[in-house]
């Protein structure tokens, strides 16, 4: 039998826990069930298995809006944070909605009957089966989880040491007294080069091509651990979590009004971790300016003590092929290795490679242009999350979530089965998805939709603004609504 709900999410992550818990709290009357192509439910807090893995936004921001973050680091490790969301799912019966093994493979849309059918592969067997929904919500996260970006390495075929991917980390991967080079600049090399040299690696190299803007913060916020002492713990969290979004948005501003001031502070504070004879200027002064790409966050500057002890050292060069014991690098140096991790970042993929359909005609997302920052043009009943490149994930994905609810109880209220983002607009200009200079960005642009030169097209990447828009602006802007 074909089983039909009101709406299907798809994604057992921290997004589509998140949209489930808003269904049941807004759309109470709403059949829903979450399709997870995984056999666990965590997305990446799940995935991700390699040492040190923790997030780069604090937890008073990534964490959900409606569920106070208790624990006492802000910048929380992986097992925590996976902890924190199979705790919600739990706590209001979402595991029991989720169907595990349940990877969406294709979605189409009949206009006649209103409705998706959505077609997935079934267990390790991948046995075909088929839903129908009123309403599809894509919470599958932005990249591809069965493999990461790896660049075609000379010579990588001659190295007789062990070669990893963080995103395909497994228990047997040994470093313990051995040398490690790891390639990449960005949070997971960051994140893995400290974790590594702490626990058991003979010494660890991190090897990049360009250097990376590194932000210190503590793992604790002392502001919360204060007004947790004062406040209840919802209105202390509520506190905490405005001021972080405040000071996020302020800082960002700054980035962009004062760049060489912002790019001074920051380069100052690495000078004065690593001490006068430190080279900064190869190995820790971007070519660009902050936030053109993302920041590294370095939590209790962890990667710094690190270097400073001896155990970690920063190579800026470029890779001229693997031999049989390391990398020779164009400059002429060679890095011996027991072990190389290719931190090379992800691939990025829309709604989770699912290819989708409208009255039999394929969905082309690279020619859609994106409203809202969540539904496509011209693609009936679809919304999909997708969070901050400059601030937390959930800020955005639980405005995302609100407005669904919102959009869903507007369509019950008025008798609409259907509504559908249209642009009407002549003059709407057609601009990048994201206007961001990092690598897998850039890979990736040809094949994402578009963001329009003006409302409702446009993505701001500002939490105020999508605030005041996607909590109480119009819903019927560009959205066309139909029985």
């Amino acid at each position: 039998m074909i089983e039909h709900f009101d709406v299907l999410v798809v994604g057992a992550g921290l997004s589509g826990i998140g949209a489930a818990w808003h269904l049941q709290d807004r759309c109470p009357g709403k059949t829903y069930a979450i399709l997870e192509g995984r056999a666990a439910s965590g997305g990446t807090w799940d995935l991700f298995r390699y040492p040190g893995v923790r997030s780069d936004s604090d937890m008073y921001t990534l964490g959900y809006r409606f569920r106070p973050w208790k624990e006492a680091k802000a910048i929380a490790d992986g097992p925590a944070i996976l902890k924190y969301i199979r705790e919600v799912a739990g706590d209001h019966g979402i595991d029991r909605r989720i169907r595990f093994q349940h990877r969406v493979v294709a979605a189409s849309w009949s206009r006649p009957d209103a409705r998706w059918t959505v077609e997935v592969e079934r267990g390790e067997a991948k046995e075909r089966a088929t839903f129908t929904c009123t309403f599809l919500w894509m919470c599958s996260g932005y990249y591809r989880t069965d493999e990461g970006y790896l660049p075609q390495f000379p010579g990588l075929e001659r190295f007789k040491g062990r070669v990893a991917h963080p995103q395909k980390w497994t228990d047997d991967i040994d470093y313990q007294g051995k040398k490690v080079v790891v390639i990449g600049s960005g949070a997971t090399a960051v994140t893995l080069v400290p974790a590594m040299a702490d626990s058991g690696a003979a010494h660890v190299t991190m090897l990049q091509r360009s250097p990376t803007y590194m932000a210190v913060r503590p793992s604790q916020d002392p502001f919360a651990t204060k007004v947790r002492r004062r406040l209840p713990l919802g209105l202390a969290y509520a506190v905490t979590r405005w001021k972080n979004v405040l000071l996020g948005m302020y800082f960002y501003q700054m980035c962009k009004r004062k760049p060489e001031k912002v790019k001074n502070l920051l380069l100052g504070y690495v000078r004065k971790m690593l001490g006068p004879d430190y080279d900064v200027g190869t190995h820790f002064t971007p070519r660009y300016n902050p936030w053109d790409q993302r920041l590294c966050l370095v939590p209790d500057a962890d990667f710094f003590r690190a270097i400073r002890r001896g155990k970690v050292t920063v190579v800026t060069d470029h890779i001229e092929t693997f031999t049989e014991t390391g990398i020779k690098l164009k400059s002429g140096a060679e890095l011996d290795a027991d072990l190389v991790v290719t931190a090379t970042g992800l691939v990025l993929m829309p709604v989770g490679g699912a290819e989708l359909s409208v009255d039999g005609q394929p969905v082309d997302l690279s020619r859609r242009f994106i409203y809202k920052g969540m539904m496509y043009s011209d693609v009936p009943n679809l919304a999909s999350v997708f969070g901050y490149t400059n601030a937390s994930w959930t800020l955005k994905a639980d405005l995302v979530c609100e407005y669904v609810c919102r959009l869903l109880n507007h369509m019950d209220r008025h008798g609409w089965r259907v509504c559908t983002p249209h642009n009407g607009d002549p003059t709407l200009q057609e601009e990048p998805w994201v206007n961001f200079s990092s690598g897998y960005i850039q890979r990736a642009l040809a094949h994402q939709p578009k963001q329009g030169s003006k409302r409702p097209w446009k993505l701001y990447q500002n939490y105020a603004l999508d605030l005041l828009s996607l909590r109480f602006g119009r819903l019927r802007d560009a959205m066309v609504f139909s029985r």
